[in-house]
């Protein structure tokens, strides 16, 4: 039964709402007021006009889900992929980085109240379709029974969608994904249900080296036995892993890693170097545009060859080694040493003398890093999602750094971030939003504050 709440009243968590969607919210949703009272429906866009189920109910605002489209906004598309891992595909994708370009300015003004800055034009992306070199799939099954390999639909944890073409993998990252499942289905394996504990398969990573050609998959199941032989022989990926993970929760990190055939690291080309990566080290899963992204904060950092540079959540080192041939001297900070271990391998590789790389983390080291390798003229940092703690930040003033380039995939975390540091006498001069994800709400930027800038 659809339900017409009054001016003031919220609706309740199940009941039935008729709403028009007027823009887009960071993180995709569709943004519908009534009387005032906002609403965030999933799966709608702009121009919407819907009927959806309420899924929380808070003071302020409620989350919904749309089960019906009931007249479609002139700017919808026609979708392409079969999965929920593209929601902003009914979009045309000049309209997407329009959002995107916009989302990023509103959250820098709105959340960080700050202005005075140049935001240039989003760079999009170089494709707009199978432009992953790393996708994470979960095993389930559908409604006959049969084993399937896809993604979760949103909100939910139960339930899978199966693929057979993910457009946004390469063709040779699909042909990996399915010659394992095949042969999980010809082996009789099942899902792991985390309602019950029985089950074996968990999850599936397929990575690629776009430059390389290489391919590696990574199986991840309950603790149990394997036919490794079959397995290695069901697939013609470069390398086959085999991790175990003992615990109810659906994680690919962590468990016991077997290598089964290849090098247990991907080999991979971005900016003229080549990088080694281990099967649970971050590295940017759109490698086209990571080139893209990091020269941006290269451009911003304005090196002329004797700047000493800190390269804060360094990784597997791939920004640190990038601006090493340009600075005097490089620093990288990382929590993981496993990380660090492959930035020095990186290291080698390339022949770079002038970089370091230390485990630990940011803000407990940064000060012990100050006075080890002293104030830097620069500090790149890239930290996850979640952005800076207040105390990171503080330290990060600490280094009295004339030049700080934030590397963000959350503008809304970048904004008070920034704003901390402008109230501690940074100026933030410059941010240029990067779109590493189509047909996704995801928005990478990279801002420029500088100390004394304008005076």
């Amino acid at each position: 039964m659809l339900s017409e709440t009054t001016q003031g009243a919220r609706p309740a968590r199940g009941d039935e709402l008729e709403l028009q969607i007027d823009s887009l919210a960071f993180g995709g949703a569709g943004v519908a007021r009534r009387d005032g009272y906002v609403v965030f429906v999933r799966d709608a866009v702009p121009g919407d006009r819907v009927r959806a189920i309420v899924s929380k109910s808070k003071r302020a605002y409620a989350e919904a889900r749309t089960v019906e489209v009931i007249e479609p906004s002139p700017e919808r598309i026609a979708a392409r992929a079969e999965h929920p891992g593209a929601p902003w595909q009914v979009l045309p994708y000049e309209r997407q980085l329009e959002i995107k370009q916009a989302q990023v300015d509103d959250a820098l003004r709105r959340l960080g109240k700050l202005t005075g800055y140049a935001i240039d034009p989003i760079v999009g992306g170089e494709q707009t379709w199978r432009y992953r070199n790393k996708l994470e799939y979960s095993f389930g099954a559908d409604a006959s029974g049969l084993l399937v390999c896809g993604f979760h639909v949103p909100g939910r944890w139960d339930e899978i969608v199966g693929v057979r073409d993910c457009l946004l993998a390469s063709e040779a990252g699909n042909a990996a994904r399915e010659e394992i499942v095949a042969w999980c289905r010809s082996s009789g394996l099942s899902a792991y249900d985390r309602r019950s504990g029985e089950g074996i398969l968990r999850n599936l990573v397929v990575r690629e080296g776009r430059r390389t050609g290489q391919l590696q998959v990574r199986l991840i199941t309950s603790p149990t036995e394997l036919d490794r032989g079959a397995l290695i022989r069901a697939s013609s990926a470069d390398a086959v892993l085999w991790t175990q993970v003992d615990s109810p929760a659906e994680v690919t990190q962590g468990g016991i890693t077997e290598l089964l055939r290849g090098s247990d690291r991907l080999e991979e080309e971005l900016g003229g170097m080549r990088f080694r990566i281990s099967p649970e080290a971050f590295f940017q899963t759109n490698t086209e545009m990571a080139e893209r992204l990091y020269g941006i904060a290269i451009e911003l950092a304005e090196l002329h060859g004797s700047e000493r540079v800190y390269d804060l959540y360094c990784g597997i080192g791939t920004i640190a080694l990038l601006v090493a041939p340009r600075a005097a001297g490089v620093w990288g900070l990382e929590l993981v040493p496993e990380a660090i271990a492959d930035a020095i391998a990186n290291a080698r590789v390339n022949e770079i003398e002038n970089a370091r790389f230390f485990a630990g983390d940011v803000r407990l080291a940064l000060r012990e890093l100050l006075g080890t390798a002293g104030r830097p003229d620069v500090v790149i940092v890239d930290p996850p999602r979640a952005g800076l703690s207040q105390k990171i930040v503080r330290r990060l003033i600490e280094t009295s750094a004339r030049r700080i380039v934030y590397v963000s995939c959350n503008p809304t975390t970048l904004a008070p971030n920034a704003a901390q540091l402008v109230a501690a006498g940074y100026k933030l001069t410059r941010v240029r939003p990067v779109d590493m994800f189509p047909q996704t709400p995801h928005i990478e930027c990279v801002a420029l504050l500088e100390r004394g800038a304008g005076e």
